[in-house]
């Protein structure tokens, strides 16, 4: 199989809108330039209906199925693999440190055998033109926001992966974060969790060093329970024990200003 064949790259096209083309071409081999536009309509229609479909399953608060699961943990992995090639090109150069991080996260989250497709496509994604708008904002309807958020979360690691984050890394970061309909507060709270920086404390809890310290206390209540690890738990073991970091980054922040602001 080559690698442009593993699921994790047909994934990729697919969400592309590429079937109105390929029922275009059909239509058109075997009943000529009206067949080909009949196709192209009926392919149009199926895009539609997928992106629908996808939308209703992702904001669908139905998550218990063993289905639901493999789905979900499936386009997560693509949806990690188009982007983790975009944040490890953002600096001009591929790091040894960054391709054993995501080695690691995927062997552990979907096992060695798929692991290994999944970083041979890696290498031609590296390689390829990535529409990092286009596949974001495939990736912004067909993923829960918590999920989104915990995706972000995983960019981070990898551009931490070396040691330091670059400008160009957090730039690329920052960018695929609009494209995904993450707001700017949530993402300067996960990039505080990684870049710290004078405030980070504050941030991580979206808010400012003026907040009251009732209003500390309301952004904490918020923030663990917009970063609880449940929230995640139908992506695999592996995600939830990296939300279970991040909701610590959130305690160890709300502790941090309740011991300099002496309340508790």
């Amino acid at each position: 199989m080559s690698t442009f064949e593993t699921p994790i790259v047909r994934r990729y096209f697919m969400m592309r809108g590429w079937t109105k083309w390929i029922f275009a071409l059909l239509g058109f081999s075997f009943f000529g330039f009206f067949g080909g536009i009949i196709g192209f309509a009926i392919g149009s229609m199926l895009d539609a209906r997928s992106t629908v479909d996808w939308d209703e399953r992702f904001t669908s608060s139905y998550s218990g199925t063993q289905a639901y699961q493999r789905t979900s943990q499936g386009d997560f992995a693509a949806s990690l693999l188009v982007l983790t090639a975009a944040v490890m090109r953002a600096d001009g150069k591929v790091m040894r440190s960054e391709l054993d991080y995501v080695k690691d996260f995927y062997t552990r989250q979907f096992g060695a055998a798929k692991t290994k497709q999944q970083m041979s496509a890696l290498k031609d994604l590296l390689k390829d033109t990535i529409n990092v708008r286009e596949i974001s904002h495939q990736i912004r309807y067909q993923m829960q926001y918590h999920s989104r958020l915990q995706l972000l979360h995983y960019l981070f690691g990898i551009a931490a992966a070396d040691g330091r984050i670059s400008n160009d890394e957090v730039n690329e970061i920052h960018r695929i974060s609009s494209y995904l309909g993450i707001g700017q507060p949530d993402f300067a709270s996960i990039k505080a969790m990684f870049v710290k920086e004078t405030g980070s404390d504050f941030k991580i809890l979206e808010i400012t060093p003026d907040a009251s310290d009732a209003e500390v206390k309301k952004a904490y209540r918020k923030m663990a329970m917009k970063f609880h690890p449940d929230k995640v738990a139908h992506l695999g073991q592996d995600v939830k024990k990296q939300a279970e970091e991040k909701f610590r980054s959130v305690q160890e922040a709300y502790e941090n200003i309740k011991k300099a602001r002496g309340f508790s």
